[in-house]
């Protein structure tokens, strides 16, 4: 409470502010004695699943001086000698030590036969403990390998501690004569998500849980352009969503807007015949979808943006599930090349739809800059 300003009865779950925290403690604790701390003695460590930090000292390795006789380097003739090479090659300092005492103590001890099968299998237990150190240490030294889907979210997700997912949302229509739905006013009473919408954000909750990252969910048409700012944000909907209109348009691939233009349609500014809209003399469960996937840094709210929008919530719901594909994001990555994890980029797909059910986009246009 006196760390993160937070009151006594703020809700955990919505807020895993201690959580996230203590994840990075564990994480940078772990770089620091992986590059460059391993050398000190003092080992600091925070246990999953508790905030109570840990204290551990390592042994030093003995000196020469604390045992008479022994030349500072081993030479071929000492039957331990090759072990001491094994040990050093691995770093295991603890158990290098205990094997020097080990042999110490039974050297002066003077039983031959003793100490030989002592040392073989001192020798073995080293070799070993070494192998496992070593093993464990190449481990946590080599990098994991960075999927296509975690270099796509990296630039919204990296060094965050959460982010806006701002939504499209509708009403009902207040006309009694009328029965369907319209886009939600700035001052909306009980706005609602499609199932197609409420798909998409537990995706995207999903990847940013995962990395870590707390979401925020709040509907465009009550959310400021102040609030966009404080985060990188995620715009799921197209023309349900106010923010995705307005943020898009400046950008290659945007929907159309106002009565000069096709209505409900995705442009292409470099190429003005290029138009992509549904078949208006298809029912709407029957006509196939369009959507755009932009990822980009925004100047106006100076911040990284995530745009999953379709003409309708198909096509919304497609883009999520495109974005967060291994299968998809490594096509797109493979096209990308280079600087995939920092270009701006953005997708037209196409999305087939039968009897209401998004089914498999495919990608139509790809712009990167």
């Amino acid at each position: 409470m006196e760390v993160f300003d937070r009151p006594p009865t703020y809700d955990t779950n919505a807020d895993t502010i201690v959580r996230y925290t203590a994840g990075e403690v564990r994480k940078r604790l772990l770089l620091y004695y992986s590059d460059g701390g391993e050398s000190s003695t003092l080992r600091i460590s925070l246990p999953a699943g508790s905030y109570v930090p840990e204290f551990a000292f390592e042994l030093e390795e003995p000196e020469t001086a604390a045992h008479p006789g022994r030349s500072h380097e081993a030479t071929a003739d000492e039957p331990d000698a090759e072990l001491h090479a094994v040990a050093d090659a691995h770093e295991p300092h603890v158990f290098a030590a205990d094997l020097a005492h080990l042999h110490a103590d039974l050297a002066a001890a003077g039983d031959a036969k003793l100490r030989s099968r002592t040392l073989w299998i001192a020798a073995a237990a080293v070799l070993v403990v070494a192998a496992v150190a070593g093993g464990l240490l190449w481990r946590s030294r080599t990098p994991h390998p960075t999927t296509a889907v975690d270099q796509f979210w990296a630039p919204v997700l990296r060094d965050q501690r959460n982010v806006v997912i701002c939504t499209g949302s509708v009403v009902f229509a207040q006309d009694r004569n009328y029965s369907g739905v319209h886009t939600a006013n700035k001052d909306p009473d009980y706005t609602f998500v499609s199932m197609q919408i409420a798909s998409a954000i537990a995706q995207v909750t999903d990847i940013a849980e995962r990395s870590g990252i707390s979401t925020q969910v709040v509907p465009s048409a009550s959310t400021p352009l102040t609030q966009l700012g404080e985060h990188p944000v995620i715009l799921l909907g197209g023309y349900n969503n106010q923010w995705t209109l307005r943020l898009l348009d400046p950008l290659r691939f945007h929907f159309a807007q106002g009565q000069n233009q096709s209505p409900e349609a995705i442009l292409d500014r470099m190429q003005p015949a290029n138009q992509w809209q549904r078949d208006r003399s298809l029912p709407y469960s029957s006509a196939d979808d369009y959507a755009v996937v932009a990822r980009f840094r925004n100047t106006t709210i100076d911040n990284w943006v995530v745009a999953l929008a379709g003409l309708g919530r198909n096509g919304t719901e497609a883009a999520t599930q495109f974005a967060a594909s291994a299968h998809y994001m490594e096509m797109l990555r493979s096209q990308i090349g280079s600087g995939f994890d920092d270009k701006n980029i953005e997708v037209v797909l196409k999305v087939s739809v039968i009897e209401g059910k998004s089914g498999a986009p495919s990608i139509l246009a790809i712009y990167s800059w």
